[in-house]
């Protein structure tokens, strides 16, 4: 088989060649109309109508995020919702406005680009791999030409209402936070522990003495207040709120030789002959730890490998998490059963910016 070379000017590439040595270009004439002026090209009232036509759209586009957020509060999402077309009234009325706000604003930018900006079609030649720094001063100079010929700099009034619109679209994605829940204020460095209430196994909610539980022996634990209905503050915890107490609260109850146990100054009386309560929540990402070693002393958690030193107070031996395990303070009641003298002294759980 031959190859055919076809000489300058028999096919479409030759063509194209000559016309590129001719005029500079590759295509001569790509075929394009004659410009055609509009209206707010040549007449300044047209220019300005449609310039307060496109601040206006902008100005109902923050209108619609403004009433985004006053319908956020108005309508009630409770046990009884109000209602419109069958419709929560609330569902309606955010996605009636936040789309609305969206709307105005694209049908303003494309109003924009439309009737004001330059539309005078611009070729931009293909140029093979990395363009000629010519090339990119070009490039530059045309979007400048752009910048200048939209109008933004010279057209206050459509600049400030864009800008304002964007800037009100914020407020929703804001109000639409409080969606995430209630602000924590001091929940985290607290639990349901108080001073007298009896440690129970998790399970059976049984109250634990200390001559049940062995040396070497882990016991899951929570507060009894969990079994025996009686309110805490002024009312019942009950459903997610529980839950979350529950989770907090949570402890392992460990025994060990009371040698072993190097408590420091202030965690003395912390414990009962040997029998101590840590949380079970780790301080590196709040996993559930039990995994205990009898021989060393050890809990491991199984997410990250934190490994802590209950008879020393907890402290981390291995792994990413960065405080010691908050303790729990231990006694004995009237009955013989173990007690909590007080909640845990520090917060429970990972660790956060704001723990001091």
């Amino acid at each position: 088989m031959t190859d055919v070379v076809h000489p300058a000017g028999s096919d479409g590439h030759g063509r194209h060649q000559e016309i590129a040595e001719t005029t500079g270009d590759p295509i001569a004439d790509p075929g394009l109309p004659v410009h055609q002026p509009r209206p707010t090209d040549v007449d300044p009232r047209a220019e300005k109508r449609a310039e307060r036509q496109i601040a206006t759209l902008f100005g109902l586009s923050s209108l619609m995020a403004i009433l985004f957020c006053v319908a956020y509060f108005a309508f009630d999402v409770g046990s009884e919702p109000d209602v419109v077309l069958g419709m929560g009234a609330s569902n309606v009325a955010l996605g009636l406005t936040l789309g609305l706000a969206l709307l105005f604003i694209g049908i303003g930018v494309i109003q924009w680009s439309r009737k004001l900006m330059t539309d005078t079609e611009i070729v931009e030649m293909r140029h093979p791999l990395r363009s000629s720094d010519a090339d990119r001063e070009e490039t530059i100079a045309a979007l400048t030409t752009g910048a200048n010929d939209s109008g933004i700099a010279r057209r206050p009034l459509i600049r400030n209402s864009l800008l304002g619109a964007m800037g009100a679209l914020a407020l929703p994605a804001v109000v639409a936070l409080r969606d995430l829940g209630p602000l924590p204020g001091d929940v985290l460095y607290k639990t349901v522990w108080r001073e007298g209430m009896r440690v129970v196994n998790d399970v059976s909610g049984t109250p634990i003495k200390p001559e049940w539980v062995r040396v070497g022996q882990l016991i899951n634990a929570e507060p009894e207040i969990f079994f025996n209905g009686e309110p805490y503050g002024e009312e019942t915890i009950e459903g997610h709120e529980q839950l979350v107490e529950k989770t907090k609260a949570a402890i392992i109850v460990v025994r060990m030789q009371p040698d072993d146990i190097t408590p420091i100054a202030e965690r003395e009386n912390w414990g009962v002959d040997g029998i101590l309560a840590y949380s079970t929540l780790c301080t590196h990402v709040g996993c559930p730890i039990s995994l205990w070693e009898q021989q060393t002393h050890h809990l491991l958690c199984p997410c990250h490998q934190s490994t802590f030193d209950l008879a020393d107070n907890g402290k981390v031996i291995f792994g990413p998490a960065a405080r010691a395990l908050p303790q729990l303070p231990l006694a004995v009641d009237d009955e013989g059963y173990l007690i909590a003298t007080s909640d845990f002294e520090e917060p429970v759980g990972p660790s956060f910016w704001e723990r001091g």
